[in-house]
């Protein structure tokens, strides 16, 4: 990880985001949100009910965890107005929009600055945060992958 440290990005100087809760990223596109069953049994007890309630309905079980399902659109089924569990919601949403997909390249950033009001406002991160933030999310991923098979 030092060596991923010491490296220099176009976001070398940080980037600013603060979320403004507009839902462009719970809408739209459909996208598999993976949840943890750490982060499922956060999320049933902040809604009050019981994790197989949720299970039958808004996460779709898989090996590792869960996805959370969308509606024909592609809008989350937690997401109405605003998100119902902002507060408990999964690290992959949490770290939104310091993704692999956004932090490719500048041109890609400013691409999604194009979808994303949040993109740009409000506190600064520091390479050093997005680099941990980014670490976080690839090892989860490659934690889903290798449990689901794939």
């Amino acid at each position: 990880m030092d060596s991923v440290h010491k490296q220099r990005y176009f976001f070398h100087d940080g980037l600013h985001f603060q979320c403004t809760g507009c839902g462009t990223c719970c809408t739209g596109d459909p996208g598999i949100v993976a949840v943890s069953h750490r982060e499922a049994a956060a999320i049933a007890r902040y809604l009050g009910q019981p994790l197989a309630d949720l299970v039958r309905d808004p996460l779709l079980p898989v090996k590792s965890g869960y996805h959370i399902r969308e509606y024909p659109e592609g809008r989350c089924y937690f997401y109405d107005q605003g998100c119902r569990i902002y507060s408990v919601r999964p690290r992959q949403c949490r770290s939104y929009p310091f993704w692999m997909s956004n932090l490719r390249s500048r041109y890609r950033w400013k691409n999604a600055t194009r979808q994303c009001p949040g993109i740009g406002q409000g506190p600064l991160f520091s390479c050093a945060q997005i680099l941990e933030i980014l670490h976080g999310e690839l090892a989860e991923a490659d934690d889903f992958l290798l449990s689901n098979g794939n």
